[in-house]
């Protein structure tokens, strides 16, 4: 009998809202997050060998993202958001079965007592809770392919901003969430058709709340702030 597609995992990351992910995996590599594993397939047995990989695939369920009706075509914010294309030449979130992939790193295993074992990521562009549909090791001699051309995403694909942060404000901080934050503002979190450079942009990261104006290439960071939602 064919099983119904159900996540076997859901993964622990610092964005609890979809402004301010990197836009692919691996842009902030500082970044970390826990990959959590549910019962029935919390097994040490499930992930024997894992360990010797330095790369896994993600497959994760969009479940934020969905829609009722499908559209043909898309528009990637890299585009500006008003040229339209394919769905299926797009990596939007808009897709005819919410599926996403992720290339992450792994950093290793933890056991806890509540929740088993754990995989420690970095580089993960996924929002907090986001169900995982399957794991598999990333494999280089299949998975990397030279001279691969990468279409229109490869027009400005490493395009970074210059980011400044005040010392006093990045040392609100812990030390260990400093240089993934600086990863994601360098990024350019902003849609690519907003260029007001008087906007003041907030975003949401772990339990601050980051305020931030960008003029040109540099990206000024003006208030970290506790995030009272939390």
């Amino acid at each position: 009998m064919k099983r119904e597609i159900e996540p076997i995992a859901y993964i622990r990351t610092d964005f609890k809202e979809k402004f301010g992910i990197p836009r692919q995996s691996g842009r902030a590599p500082s970044l970390k997050a826990e990959v959590v594993f549910l019962p029935p397939f919390r097994s040490p047995d499930a992930i024997r060998g894992l360990d010797g990989f330095s790369h896994i695939w993600l497959l994760f369920d969009f479940n934020k993202a969905q829609q009722a009706e499908f559209s043909p075509t898309v528009r990637p914010p890299r585009l500006g958001g008003n040229t339209r294309v394919g769905v299926f030449a797009s990596r939007s979130p808009f897709r005819p079965n919410s599926i996403g992939l992720s290339c992450v790193q792994l950093l290793g295993v933890k056991h806890t007592e509540t929740d088993g074992d754990i995989l420690l990521v970095s580089g993960a562009d996924l929002l907090d809770g986001t169900p995982i549909f399957d794991i598999k090791p990333y494999l280089p001699h299949a998975d990397c392919i030279q001279n691969a051309v990468g279409g229109y995403a490869d027009e400005n694909a490493g395009h970074k901003l210059h980011v400044e942060c005040p010392q006093a404000l990045l040392h609100t901080l812990p030390e260990d969430k400093r240089a993934g934050l600086i990863e994601c503002l360098a990024d350019d979190p902003r849609p690519s058709y907003q260029t007001d450079e008087t906007r003041v942009y907030g975003m949401r990261f772990a339990e601050w709340n980051i305020r931030f104006q960008v003029q040109g290439d540099i990206l000024r960071v003006i208030e970290i702030s506790i995030d009272k939602a939390d």
